[in-house]
């Protein structure tokens, strides 16, 4: 098993910042393809963000602001949050898997984290 492990949610006002960590435990993490999915009260699930290799790809209403990156050093994978709205209030959550394809189509990722509750106030 992959073990996922998110930091750096919490409270925030509206146009400020966070980053988000995601530390895994797999041992081939630089080969996997990792992802960032969020979600809020009474809505579905939604893929944020997703790097695979030198590639990114992210949700109409985040580009601009958020950036997803990664340390293959640290196994860890990075969302910057930036200009916060409050409609990006949700928990989010840390994905991986080999196959880019089972969290840019499927969003079924093998391995998925406990998530961590981002709240923009107003």
């Amino acid at each position: 098993q992959v073990q996922l492990v998110e930091s750096g949610g919490g409270l925030v006002q509206a146009g400020g910042s966070l980053r988000l960590s995601c530390a895994a435990s797999e041992r081939t993490f630089s080969s996997y393809a990792m992802g960032w999915f969020r979600q809020a009260p009474g809505k579905e699930r939604e893929l944020v963000a997703v790097i695979s290799g030198g590639s990114t790809n992210y949700a109409d209403s985040v580009k601009g602001r958020f950036t997803i990156s990664r340390d293959n050093a640290k196994n860890t994978v990075y969302l910057q949050m930036n200009s916060l709205k409050p409609e990006d209030t949700a928990v989010y959550y840390c994905a991986s898997d080999p196959r880019l394809y089972s969290i840019l189509v499927h969003h079924t990722p093998n391995y998925w984290g406990q998530g961590t509750q981002v709240t923009v106030s107003s």
